[in-house]
């Protein structure tokens, strides 16, 4: 639940301005899972946003198209509150590894990931109309050294089709997953406590309607 601010009307009562959209323009179903923890009422709408990019810095990266993709939405959404965010994995003296084109790619990316520490950039923005407000987080994923075979056992399993890295720490790749360093959510793909202080300042309400 959304709630604008109120007004004073000539009888001196408060009136509340219409309830606003709050939209997640992204596809993914694990933001999904994630924004829904948050007790809010949300559709999804997602992004055609155009998103080849010769950036490789990672954090800007991700808040460069965590704005595309807000601003696509928000200029058909005027009205609304829209949250768009772009996850990608950053190894270094690799670069940015996004998602897996295919098997061998999915192998490729796991297999360098073994026994060493990758960067997750998460970029997040929340637009309002024309009103645009970005940030990124970086958290560092500390992976074990795995043999041939359970890197292959894991990329048969398919789960890494469509994850940055090639890897889901909240899937089967958690046995993989040492330590991390920073937010975890941020790994899934949505830092949940900034983008709860961003919402908070425009007015919404959490957990309104499940307490």
């Amino acid at each position: 639940m959304i709630t604008g601010p109120a007004e004073m009307t000539d009888t001196g009562m408060a009136v509340l301005h219409p309830s606003k959209k709050l939209i997640l323009a992204s596809a993914s179903p694990r933001r999904k899972e994630l924004l829904e923890k948050l007790g809010v009422d949300f559709t999804v709408c997602v992004s055609n946003a155009d998103e080849t990019s010769e950036i490789t810095a990672p954090d800007v990266l991700v808040r460069f198209l965590s704005k595309k993709k807000a601003e696509s939405v928000a200029s058909e959404h005027p009205d609304s509150i829209v949250i768009a965010a772009d996850t990608v994995v950053y190894l270094e003296g690799e670069g940015i590894m996004g998602k897996p084109k295919d098997k061998d790619d999915a192998y490729r990316m796991i297999s360098l990931l073994s026994g060493r520490v990758n960067e997750v950039h998460t970029g997040v923005t929340v637009a309002e109309g024309e009103d645009t407000e970005t940030f990124s987080v970086k958290t560092l994923v500390h992976f074990k050294k795995l043999t041939e075979e359970q890197i292959r056992e894991y990329v048969s399993s398919e789960e890494c089709a469509d994850k940055a890295g090639a890897y889901a720490i909240q899937g089967r790749a958690c046995v993989f997953i040492d330590r991390i360093e920073g937010d975890y959510f941020n790994v899934v793909g949505l830092p949940l406590s900034p983008l709860y202080d961003i919402l908070k300042r425009k007015g919404v309400s959490f957990w309104a309607h499940t307490i």
